[in-house]
């Protein structure tokens, strides 16, 4: 799931070369700010989210087929194994992309087509991180 993402199988038309880094910034930075006050998400981040917001805008610069900045910061991302240690659950999952739909809503500089696609391809990225399943519901009595 680290491969950049080109649909259009031109090396010089990438998703992060149509969306640029300015706007990158904007949509990682609203996104914090939902992600921030989400009941469901506020548990498995940490109080200060600024490098959190740092990694995430770096790894889609490279997910996206921009630089691959995550790589040369942080190392190989290894989605599933960095975040093992977080109870990602279905609810959890939703809530990520509630909050990056918002974001990409919010975001004026980002053309409604890049962000369907890269909404689709989050999507499956989110679906992948799901390592914990809903908690039991207690049965009414």
């Amino acid at each position: 799931m680290t491969a950049p993402l080109n649909l259009a199988n031109d090396p010089e038309d990438t998703l992060y070369s149509r969306i640029g880094p300015d706007t990158l910034h904007e949509l990682v930075t609203r996104f914090y700010g939902l992600v921030a006050q989400h009941p469901a998400l506020i548990p498995i981040f940490p109080a200060d989210l600024t490098l959190t917001a740092r990694k995430q805008e770096a790894f889609l610069s490279g997910f996206l087929g921009g630089p691959p900045l995550y790589h040369q910061k942080f190392g190989h991302p290894r989605l599933r194994a960095r975040h093992l240690p977080f109870e990602i659950t279905p609810t959890r999952a939703q809530a990520w992309l509630a909050c990056m739909n918002a974001a990409m809503h919010d975001t004026p500089t980002l053309a409604p087509e890049d962000a369907a696609e890269l909404f689709a391809a989050l999507t499956r990225t989110a679906a992948a991180m799901v390592n914990t399943p809903e908690p039991a519901q207690e049965s009414a009595q």
